[in-house]
């Protein structure tokens, strides 16, 4: 994709690594690096499971504070625009997404992980949105997905006082799905990830925008969200192989061919 993200596919997994050391702070060019994977992976058709890696040591330890530092007030509205629209490309990606992370996930790494649908991190991950220590509050989704991830009490803990949490209380809150040794780190995403790419891909992608959608409704509109995506389904040729295959053999053997 660039000099600072790399995309690599194989067994239908792509891996969105970033590439900035020491920390992979989220500059502007990365931000926009990043978009383009996500659009790249999104068209790919031999992508069927996505994972964001930052690297063994970190993951991204949050935006170029560097960079930000002598912005305007006009120039936070155009960058922050643009940070919003990255993060939402991640988010929308219609294939399940899986950050591994190490190290540290903290401001915009935090809120690149929470674009997400899994969360795998080693037991040495610090995760947080610190902004509030800069005089800021998050700007891409911090105050929103984590949120809707872990509540709003849990949410205004973290972003009130800037702290971090480590990996055993991420895991408790439901800021990550798994807590693994780092060395394991993408090893455990990538079969994750392989397993995910395994199953019906148009099964996953209406699962993925019934939830997503769902979030943002009230219940009554979520379960028509839900009625129509289920019916859907049936006109595809993996939900007749899935159900042919449950009745012949039982469950957990189909074969899916994404069509």
């Amino acid at each position: 994709m660039g000099d600072l993200v790399h995309v690599e596919v194989a067994e239908g997994v792509a891996v969105i690594r970033l590439d900035r050391p020491p920390m992979n702070a989220l500059s502007t060019t990365v931000q926009q690096e990043i978009r383009q994977a996500a659009r790249a992976v999104t068209d790919d058709p031999a992508v069927r499971a996505v994972i964001l890696y930052g690297g063994p040591k970190v993951f991204a330890a949050g935006a170029d504070v560097k960079e930000m530092a002598d912005w305007s007030y006009t120039d936070a509205v155009d960058h922050s625009s643009d940070l919003t629209d990255c993060f939402s490309a991640v988010a929308r990606i219609p294939k399940p997404t899986i950050a591994a992370i190490t190290g540290y996930a903290l401001g915009g790494g935090c809120e690149l992980a929470l674009c997400c649908d899994l969360r795998v991190c080693g037991d040495n991950a610090r995760l947080g949105q610190p902004e509030i220590l800069l005089g800021i509050i998050p700007g891409a989704g911090g105050t929103q997905r984590l949120s809707r991830l872990v509540g709003p009490s849990r949410a205004k803990d973290l972003v009130f006082t800037g702290r971090f949490v480590d990996a055993a209380e991420a895991l408790t809150m439901g800021l990550v799905n798994r807590v693994v040794a780092p060395d394991d780190v993408l090893t455990a995403a990538q079969e994750l990830a392989r397993q995910l790419a395994a199953g019906p891909p148009y099964a996953l992608r209406a699962a993925k925008e019934a939830i997503d959608r769902g979030l943002e409704v009230d219940l009554a509109t979520g379960l028509d969200i839900e009625r129509v995506q289920f019916a859907a389904l049936f006109a595809t040729q993996d939900r007749y192989d899935g159900m042919k295959s449950f009745i012949d053999n039982g469950p957990g053997k189909a074969e899916f061919s994404g069509r």
